[in-house]
């Protein structure tokens, strides 16, 4: 079960990351991963926001929210740039 605390905990935790390059990954349903990787924007009392990069450099960026409930119940999972490249070497 979450509670209150859970969440602003891990609000407290995303602040620290404001500003920085990060990887969400979620579940888009029937197999497919969906994958956003931008800068967190701001963390508000129920959600965060992330700016993307969109595929064509020239086209406008793309804002994606979510809430700290879908990282706490891991529908959602997070991590910085720099983390996921070391994992990977």
């Amino acid at each position: 079960m979450i509670i209150k605390s859970d969440v602003e905990e891990c609000k407290k935790n995303l602040e620290t990351f404001i500003g920085r390059t990060v990887r969400l990954t979620s579940n888009g349903g029937r197999k497919r991963i969906i994958v956003h990787e931008g800068i967190l924007d701001h963390c508000y009392p129920n959600m965060f926001t992330v700016k993307c990069n969109r595929k064509p450099a020239n086209s406008t960026k793309e804002i994606v929210s979510y809430s700290y409930v879908d990282v706490l119940t891991k529908t959602v999972h997070i991590t910085t740039v720099a983390e996921a490249e070391t994992q990977a070497s």
